[in-house]
């Protein structure tokens, strides 16, 4: 099989060399490293003395801390590298083993990574393309598709390689989900654009982490490619979706914007409305008579003008963090009402545009942004999760979970005590006393630096009333506002919250779940609920960092595989077992129970009334990779032709 990485985007006749050779003077030296070991095979440029050493915290890490003259020596062997390649000669080592894999990114990280790790490496730079067995019959199946943000997308992308027919209903009039919801100032992500693409269609990014009109444009880009617009119906609101046990079908409620109702039926449904989907919205005494204008983040208004008005920001979770900033400068008065802390990591690459030339060094060389990639999937995803156990030996659980965590906390607090600088009377009110990554870690996008502003008030409570235009905390603390922004973030707990599902004998899947207490075998299987897969379910984001994209991917990925494995047996429906369901349940709430962000009295948006982690994974990113590649034997339950059902297992 050719590998893709032999094939040479930009012919060697329309090379830009001049550009070409720009980018690589600006270039990230680990990841040149691990391309010269590819293309020449030489095992020296894994050693000494072009060995990287490590950087802190979230840095690229560009220069490997190594002299002038060895990136010098570094910059030229790749462009001569390069130059051969363009123009014809091929990869010494176009794939190397899974070990090898791990092996070279433990170089080009400066740090362990573990052997296994090799696996999602290998994936992730598509080395392992396995060709699928598509059954005949599954070219006369139907799906419905719920929603149009990300996940939607992914099963859409999906379902067309599958050849199966599909219709995506989304509420909105466009494709894009949160990024089409969520519009307010500095709205942007906290995940490295690189890794914030779907794996099918790589993106020429301006920014090392784009804004949300960047996002949008990438996306709705993206459903064009795909021709996903083909088979979406806008403006259609989901009511309900029943199952349908004469039919063995899935009958879905679907509302217009004139009102009138229709239902359309399908063999398999997918839900793809994830869990930033609900606004929350406090509930403050005297806010729906307030004098002003309320805006939530995530329905924030196009008409919105704000300056040189007097706005209050409600909450600092990651949209409160971004937001203040991003306004500060235009408003006349800014005030802060956070009564909870948050710890925030250095952020050098904040706004800061990919030049231009590396843009084109991406381009023309994939396998250079290939192992880019790779870097910062390691370091964005999977680096801090082993230091976030928690150690039943450790001295002071009360600030740390281990010393490892301690080291982080000590690391973070010197952070914020540089940015604070003289304002050393903020450190009381911003200096979290709970574990790093308790809660998710935030970046920080000029958050302290803010802080210090003398149009900027930061009042450590929360507001407890308003009265006309007059805004009360809960120690009797009083300012005036024109606006009130609600930075009050989403239910996250409340998975599918915004239709019911009914599946075998009109089991209601809310009822099931309780008000917030969710599970799903794998985030995407409930028992009881046939030929039905919830993407971005219960456990499938992630707490410790990464791309939500990889996790939907895996779970469509493992979607396709489960109904592939049913049209195999000519089986009329597919559920998980139900005490394969539970089993996974209880083993998800005991993994969660050694980790960071149960730990006794913190709180965050991960956990529901009762303190089961819902939200977030415990699994490392490669790890759930792993578990989603094949259904595993006898975890599936199938139903006949005929309508009955037989415990026929999977082969291994």
């Amino acid at each position: 099989m050719t590998h893709k990485f032999a094939e040479r985007p930009v012919p060697s006749s329309q090379v830009d060399w001049d550009l070409l050779r720009i980018g690589l003077e600006r270039a990230n030296i680990p990841a040149l490293l691990m391309l010269l070991h590819q293309m020449t095979g030489q095992d020296k440029w894994l050693n000494e003395p072009f060995m990287p050493k490590r950087s802190q915290g979230l840095d690229d890490n560009d220069s490997g801390q190594l002299p002038d003259e060895i990136q010098h020596e570094i910059r030229t062997a790749a462009r001569d590298a390069i130059e051969a390649w363009i123009k014809g000669k091929s990869l010494a080592l176009p794939k190397p083993d899974n070990a090898r894999l791990a092996q070279m990114l433990s170089i080009a990280m400066s740090e362990d990574v573990p052997e296994e790790y090799g696996d999602i490496i290998a994936a992730g730079m598509a080395f392992e393309l396995p060709e699928r067995d598509l059954p005949p019959s599954i070219k006369g199946k139907s799906a419905i598709i719920i929603g149009g943000g990300v996940s939607g997308m992914c099963a859409g992308i999906e379902l067309q390689q599958l050849g199966m027919e599909y219709t995506l209903f989304e509420k909105n009039e466009d494709f894009g989900g949160t990024w089409f919801e969520n519009r307010y100032p500095g709205c942007g992500v906290d995940t490295p654009s690189l890794t914030y693409t779907f794996s099918c269609r790589p993106n020429d990014w301006t920014k090392y982490f784009p804004l949300r009109d960047e996002i949008e444009d990438y996306l709705l880009n993206t459903a064009q490619h795909f021709r996903l617009y083909e088979n979406t119906r806008f403006n259609k609101q989901v009511d309900d979706a029943r199952w349908n046990e004469k039919t063995n079908k899935w009958d879905v409620a679907v509302t217009s914007p004139d009102g009138t109702t229709e239902v359309h039926s399908a063999d398999y449904l997918f839900s793809a409305v994830g869990i930033l989907n609900i606004p929350k919205y406090p509930t403050i005494d005297g806010l729906d008579a307030f004098e002003g204008d309320v805006y939530h983040t995530s329905r924030w208004p196009n008409e919105a003008d704000l300056s040189g008005k007097r706005v209050a920001v409600i909450g600092n979770g990651a949209s409160g963090m971004q937001v203040a900033p991003a306004i500060a400068d235009e408003v006349a008065a800014l005030t802060i009402f956070a009564r909870s802390k948050q710890w925030a990591a250095p952020f050098p690459q904040f706004r800061k545009d990919v030049p231009e030339g590396v843009r084109y060094l991406m381009q023309v060389v994939p396998l250079y942004r290939a192992w880019l990639e790779q870097r910062l999937s390691w370091t964005f995803n999977d680096r801090v999760h082993g230091t976030l156990f928690r150690d039943p030996d450790w001295d002071h659980p009360d600030r740390a979970v281990n010393a490892i965590n301690d080291g982080h906390r000590r690391a973070f607090t010197r952070y914020v005590t540089e940015e604070l600088g003289d304002r050393e009377d903020l450190i009381a009110d911003v200096l979290p006393d709970y574990p790093p990554f308790a809660k998710r870690m935030l970046l920080d996008n000029g958050w302290y630096r803010t802080l210090k502003m003398p149009n900027v008030r930061l009042v450590p409570e929360h507001l407890a009333r308003v009265e006309g235009k007059r805004l009360f905390s809960s120690s009797g603390e009083e300012v005036e506002a024109d606006v009130i922004i609600l930075a009050t973030g989403f239910h996250t707990t409340r998975v599918l919250g915004s239709y019911d599902v009914v599946g075998r004998d009109g089991r209601v899947l809310r009822e099931l779940w309780g008000e917030d207490d969710a599970a799903a075998y794998l985030g995407t299987l409930v028992p009881g609920f046939p030929n039905f897969f919830i993407l971005l379910g219960p456990n499938v984001g992630s707490g410790h960092g990464g791309s939500m994209i990889r996790n939907i991917e895996n779970q469509m990925h493992f979607a396709g595989e489960v109904i592939l494995s049913s049209e195999q047996r000519k089986a009329a429906t597919v559920e998980v077992k139900a005490e394969v369901y539970e089993d996974y349940r209880q083993k998800i709430d005991e993994a969660h129970e050694k980790l960071v962000w149960t730990h006794p009295g913190t709180e965050n948006w991960y956990r529901n009334s009762k303190g089961r982690v819902v939200a977030i994974t415990p699994w490392r990113n490669d790890a759930f990779w792993r578990m989603t590649r094949k259904p595993q034997a006898d975890d599936l339950q199938f139903g006949n032709e005929g309508g009955g059902t037989s415990d026929l297992g999977m082969a291994s």
